[in-house]
């Protein structure tokens, strides 16, 4: 992809399902998450379910599929509002850097205008710097950390 070539957003359609389906393996490899097929399909049904909660965006440059963003609205009690997270951010490798995340996140920032959201938030790994590269310009850049606290054992 050219860097002056047009970027488009999108909600998912079903016709995205393979090409969907190879960035978000692509994502979760990204982060060293396991293989599982079930897991992809599991959020496949999520984001084209549109009764569910997560949906989901598509980035195209001349046609192709070429980043995914994963979203739902949360509820944020401190403030009595309900803002957007984004989940899932995914640029395929070989167009980083030419405005498919940029976008994606912008397309974002518009829903939350338009249904009156707080906010737009999501998390990034600390040694993404490319990624955080893009961050620094589009959003603050919080003091919060995050913990995982598993599940109680049964």
């Amino acid at each position: 992809m050219p860097a002056t070539t047009a970027v488009t957003v999108r909600p998912v359609a079903p016709a995205d399902e393979q090409r969907w389906r190879e960035l978000f393996r692509a994502y979760r490899e990204f982060y060293h998450l396991p293989e599982s097929e079930e897991i992809v399909s599991r959020v496949w049904g999520w984001v084209a379910d549109p009764e569910h909660e997560v949906g989901s965006l598509v980035a195209e440059a001349d046609g192709r599929i070429v980043a995914i963003a994963d979203f739902r609205r949360f509820s944020r009690p401190s403030t009595g509002t309900v803002g957007i997270w984004l989940d899932d951010l995914f640029t395929d490798p070989e167009v980083r850097g030419r405005g498919a995340g940029r976008a994606l996140i912008d397309r974002l920032t518009e829903i939350a205008a338009a249904e009156g959201r707080s906010v737009v938030r999501w998390i990034t790994a600390d040694d993404n710097a490319q990624a955080q590269a893009l961050y620094d310009t589009l959003a603050t850049k919080t003091r919060w950390l995050t913990y995982d606290a598993p599940p109680a054992q049964a």
